[in-house]
């Protein structure tokens, strides 16, 4: 799998943003990459990264068979950002990066900080309907439905 540093190029590239790079954004790139397969490139960054990745999050994730403990939060870089074919902001506001031409969404979901198993299972929900839509809006096959 290619690094935000060296993408393929030669399929869709999408990188999801949060200020922490511990929930939303790590199961956002989970989902995708799940969906997607090597059909298409994911990776997540934070304005201000936390130490590990949120274990509720990691535990709601690894109920459904996405395993993303040894996922680690990183900040995201210019390069990074400019690599990405679509940029998903996710609550991080004016910390998220814009460069102009550059297709970009803001996702607003709840943040699953402080957050029980209980109270996170929707936003994964929600997060993989948010997902199965843009990759269906990217023409990237869901690998599952193959």
């Amino acid at each position: 799998m290619s690094t935000p540093e060296a993408p393929s190029g030669t399929v869709p590239a999408v990188l999801f943003l949060c200020v922490h790079n511990a929930g939303r954004s790590q199961m956002a790139m989970g989902w995708f990459r799940h969906l997607a397969g090597d059909r298409a490139e994911a990776w997540s960054g934070g304005s201000e990264p936390a130490a590990e990745v949120n274990p509720a999050a990691v535990e709601v994730m690894r109920e459904i068979g996405i395993e993303i403990s040894s996922h680690q939060p990183r900040r995201w870089t210019d390069d990074i950002v400019r690599a990405a074919d679509v940029v998903i902001t996710m609550g991080c506001g004016d910390e998220c990066p814009y460069f102009p031409g550059q297709r970009r969404e803001d996702w607003p979901l709840d943040d699953p900080a402080g957050k029980g198993p209980d109270a996170i299972r929707p936003i994964r929900d929600e997060i993989e309907q948010r997902v199965r839509g843009l990759l269906a809006d990217l023409g990237v096959a869901i690998a599952e439905d193959d």
